[in-house]
């Protein structure tokens, strides 16, 4: 009763790869003397101490794997906060437990780390993506070909145009089939990039394809927004990754 501390917490704990640091939950309920002078907490993983917070001398001991390791708060824990924090490139999976002692009482929670994937794009919103890359393949190619039939292109020409289309279509298409997959991994950044990135040989190909007869003007104003707007996609997937 009266000497036993008691802890809550969580059983399972997730980590997944969008987290920079890790909150190891531990909270004491029924702390009486709430002086952090005779508090004592450590905490240990797979059985071995990782971290340890003497309250009366203030002296904090790390395991050197784990050197990034410290409390959640430390003025709060007299409110019985015992909460580890780590960052997540230290914070390997596995059993965890944490003990703390007031003055001749204690008590130990134990958690499990494990890792979860997560989802880097809702699967409507990988959806939006695709349909739209697939929409933009689309137009071009209708572009194309209501172009090339109202205007003679000279033939090398017009094999540039299909060339430049067809290495963006199939580079969308591996990207869109790495894109698709759930998770946040290196597989999908790769697939984003391919979907993204390699739209730039749409600029000059809107100028091959507008720059015929006497559009010039209205040319150069297209380019100028697909331009503008490339920078600012290549810029947001710079950002998300």
């Amino acid at each position: 009763g009266s000497a036993q501390l008691l802890l809550s917490g969580m059983s399972i704990v997730e980590k997944n790869d969008c987290n920079e640091t890790v909150v190891l939950p531990c909270y004491v309920t029924n702390l009486i003397q709430n002086n952090e002078n005779v508090m004592f907490v450590t905490w240990t993983r797979q059985g071995v101490i990782i971290f340890s917070y003497h309250g009366g001398t203030k002296i904090v001991n790390t395991h050197p794997s784990f050197s990034s390791a410290k409390l959640l708060s430390p003025s709060e824990l007299t409110k019985g906060v015992a909460s580890l924090v780590l960052d997540s490139a230290q914070a390997t999976v596995g059993n965890y437990s944490c003990k703390v002692t007031e003055s001749n009482r204690e008590g130990k929670i134990k958690m499990q780390l494990i890792t979860s994937s997560g989802s880097w794009f809702l699967l409507v919103e990988r959806a939006v993506i695709i349909s739209l890359v697939c929409l933009l393949v689309i137009l071009c190619a209708a572009q194309l070909t209501v172009i090339g039939l109202k205007y003679e292109i000279e033939s090398q020409r017009k094999v540039c145009i299909i060339v430049a289309l067809v290495i963006f279509a199939v580079v969308a298409g591996v990207g869109a089939a790495l894109f698709i997959q759930d998770g946040y991994t290196a597989q999908n950044q790769a697939g984003l990039g391919l979907i993204v990135v390699p739209a730039v040989i749409l600029v000059p190909l809107q100028y091959v394809m507008f720059g015929i007869g006497d559009l010039l003007q209205a040319t150069l104003a297209l380019i100028g927004l697909k331009l503008l707007g490339f920078i600012i996609a290549v810029v947001g997937f710079a950002l998300c990754v």
